[in-house]
């Protein structure tokens, strides 16, 4: 089982480097002024619009950014692979398990979700300020990770029966069954998708790391199996990854195009119950 999730207390301070990954969907500089305000001491901060998606691109509302763009955003992050990485937001949020899961895209084995969030961490006596770091640029290079990553394709053939793998979706029993949708202009599911809700993994605003969260997985798809998650837009269904990591299940990938990428395509089919 691989660890994903460390708790504060368990953490080197000295020898962990810090990301701060604050943000707000309905406001989306909120995370900045929250970080600008205070943050970890020596934390960088990753902006989920400006450095973990590329807006510009057409392939979902959170497109992943380009190879060259998350290396450069590793390196003037003073980012090495050896590095033992820790993220942080509010707790219980999609956005440090979105940079999490750029980071083990792109190798960096040692990283970590922060347990608890900002306000938690604060009151455990870890050092913060508000001070912005000016961290040593690096020449840092990623070792991508494709087995954990779908594109598009890879969606398709799994949709077509090509692939061995079940494909998950991470949004409200309402948007997976087409009964409503908010953000995109279809309603419905990509065809075969079986369903759990990321709000399911939390409790009292941190993400529930006992026993029962493992057995309502375990309800839904098997350890065993070949799993590609996907939500919207590619950000609530990192949590959803990062906790199947968590409890065992080896074989996952992450559609980053999520539902918002696939229907894009003309003549695409959903399903609807």
């Amino acid at each position: 089982m691989a660890k994903v999730f460390v708790s504060v207390k368990d953490i080197d301070f000295d020898k962990t480097k810090w990301i701060d990954a604050r943000f707000s969907l309905q406001d989306a500089g909120e995370g900045q002024r929250k970080y600008e305000e205070s943050h970890v001491t020596g934390a960088v901060y990753w902006n989920l619009d400006h450095d973990l998606s590329d807006m510009t691109k057409s392939q979902g509302r959170h497109p992943i950014p380009a190879k060259e763009a998350l290396t450069e955003l590793f390196r003037n992050s003073g980012l090495s692979l050896d590095d033992q990485l820790v993220v942080y937001d509010d707790g219980g949020s999609p956005f440090a398990a979105r940079a999490w899961w750029l980071l083990q895209y792109a190798g960096f084995e040692n990283s970590f979700i922060a347990h608890e969030g900002f306000g938690k961490i604060k009151e455990t006596g870890v050092p913060v300020n508000g001070e912005k770091p000016q961290p040593l640029r690096t020449s840092v290079s990623p070792e991508w990770n494709e087995k954990i990553y779908a594109p598009r394709q890879f969606v398709e053939d799994t949709v077509a029966g090509e692939t061995a793998s079940i494909l998950l979706d991470a949004r409200s029993v309402e948007r997976y069954r087409g009964e409503t949708e908010p953000l995109d202009p279809i309603a419905g599911r990509i065809p075969g998708a079986l369903n759990f809700d990321w709000e399911r993994l939390k409790k009292e605003g941190v993400f529930n790391l006992d026993e029962v969260v493992k057995e309502q997985l375990r309800d839904v798809v098997n350890p065993a199996e070949e799993v590609t998650v996907y939500c919207g837009s590619g950000v609530t269904a990192a949590p959803l990854y990062a906790m199947l990591k968590h409890n065992g299940y080896e074989s996952t990938r992450l559609y980053v195009g999520s539902y918002s990428d696939w229907i894009s395509k003309d003549g695409v089919k959903v399903e609807k119950d």
